[in-house]
């Protein structure tokens, strides 16, 4: 059987271990083939203990997600459940007509154009001296008003 990434196939789970989960998956000829999912494509949320999810020789959905050159096949129950659209949240007229999204950005940066060693060396030097600086001055001010 020709597993292919992407495809979503039927399995059941032979074995359970602390980092994940082995599923035995069939194509119609009846040839087993072994894949593991791992403990972080079990869920969407946090999984702690794998079998508060899946027990041996249960049937689950499976989505061929990797095939490393060892032939292992990764897996992933996550992957496999369908898509659900998340409801927004607050006022869905008022996202429409928001043009830039409440979302925090760096500072940008201009671009590097081929800095030699030495100059990235000042440059570094410089920013420490200035964040240094500024860690300074926050203390003395911390400082001088624990003294009043």
């Amino acid at each position: 059987m020709q597993v292919e990434i992407g495809n979503i196939y039927e399995g059941k789970v032979k074995s359970i271990t602390r980092y994940g989960a082995f599923v035995e998956i069939a194509n119609p000829d009846n040839e087993k083939i072994m894949g593991m999912v791992h403990i972080s494509e079990i869920s969407k949320g946090f999984v702690n203990e794998i079998r508060d999810f899946v027990t041996e020789e249960q049937t689950v959905k499976v989505k061929a997600i990797a095939i490393n050159e060892a032939g292992k096949i990764s897996l992933s129950i996550k992957q496999a459940e369908p898509q659900q659209d998340k409801p927004r949240k607050g006022n869905p007229q008022r996202r429409e007509h928001d043009e830039k999204p409440n979302v925090w950005e760096p500072k940008k940066k201009p671009p590097v154009t081929e800095l030699t060693f030495e100059d990235m060396l000042s440059r570094f030097k410089q920013n420490s001296e200035e964040r240094m600086c500024d860690i300074k001055r926050n203390t003395e001010r911390k400082n001088r008003s624990r003294r009043k």
